[in-house]
């Protein structure tokens, strides 16, 4: 059984997954969608049921890489356009200053950040994921004029990677059954 957190994180990526089909729903309502599936009466059933954090008092959430960027334009054309993300957040201190930006597609969420000490570029993430051929024939056929990502078998997993116009570089991988 999921913690409340976990289960709350499911609702989350539920919403998410929807509303890149064009079906938009309220946070409740995936809440209670996620209730019914894991048997609950309602979300409030659910909440009380569920442990809050796991039994040794130790929780981690999802790790979120942060990527630095430094053209919000070709962020936003690699990001968007090409990966199929939305930005959730953008953020400026004032607005001549550095941007802050947050990006998710499927309950992967990146930040982006044209701040100096917030990342070296060159980074690598590497993100889990099910369907990486459905998502790898998807870039391809955009025809993206910077690159076009292969999978490669690795021991691990089919990975394919793919590089931001900063230097980053993220792997996503699917293990195989």
């Amino acid at each position: 059984m999921p913690t409340i957190d976990q289960a709350k994180g499911m609702a989350k990526r539920l919403r998410s997954a929807l509303a890149e089909r064009a079906v938009d729903i309220t946070h409740s309502i995936s809440l209670e969608l996620i209730a019914a599936e894991l048997g609950h009466q309602d979300w409030n059933t659910a909440a009380a049921k569920l442990q809050p954090i796991p039994p040794d008092g130790v929780s981690f959430h999802q790790a979120i890489p942060i990527l630095r960027i430094f053209d919000v334009v070709k962020a936003r054309e690699f990001y968007c356009d090409f990966l199929g993300f939305a930005v959730t957040l953008e953020q400026r201190h004032e607005p001549d200053l550095p941007l802050y930006m947050a990006v998710e597609r499927s309950g992967l969420e990146l930040h982006l950040s044209e701040h100096h000490g917030d990342a070296s570029p060159g980074s690598t993430a590497f993100v889990w994921m099910v369907g990486v051929r459905a998502f790898n024939a998807e870039l391809i056929s955009k025809q993206y004029g910077y690159g076009r990502p292969g999978i490669i078998r690795q021991p691990w997993g089919d990975q394919m990677e793919v590089h931001d116009p900063f230097g980053n570089r993220i792997r996503f991988c699917q293990k195989r059954s």
